[in-house]
């Protein structure tokens, strides 16, 4: 039995992060120039996207089920010609996918929490 470098999740996971934060984009991006000083009135333009949240919102949780489908499905650990993954290399992918996933969640839940905090 040899084994191989287990299949990366991580253009998934980028992908995702990157829909998180177009998804947040109309709340996060005013609110952090506002906290760095910088102000004016094109900052109101940023809302413009807020249509395309939900848009967004779906592309970043299918891009999260396929890195999920990619590390836990059931080719992740062995194919069928008997080559293996490291397993220490799927318990580290693994990690991150997780730190990823708590990462992209308070991202999408941001919009939505944001009232608490002002």
């Amino acid at each position: 039995m040899t084994t191989l470098p287990a299949k990366s999740s991580l253009p998934a996971m980028v992908v995702a992060l990157l829909a998180a934060i177009g998804a947040s984009v109309c709340c996060v991006v005013p609110l952090v120039l506002v906290l760095l000083g910088i102000s004016g009135a094109w900052i109101a333009h940023l809302t413009a996207l807020d249509p395309w949240r939900p848009w967004f919102i779906a592309a970043t949780l299918l891009c999260l089920g396929l890195a999920f489908w990619t590390l836990y499905g059931p080719s992740s650990r062995c194919r069928t010609d008997g080559v293996c993954v490291d397993p220490l290399v799927l318990r580290r992918r693994r990690r991150w996918l997780w730190l990823a996933t708590a990462l992209i969640v308070l991202l999408l839940l941001f919009p939505y929490a944001v009232g608490w905090f002002l």
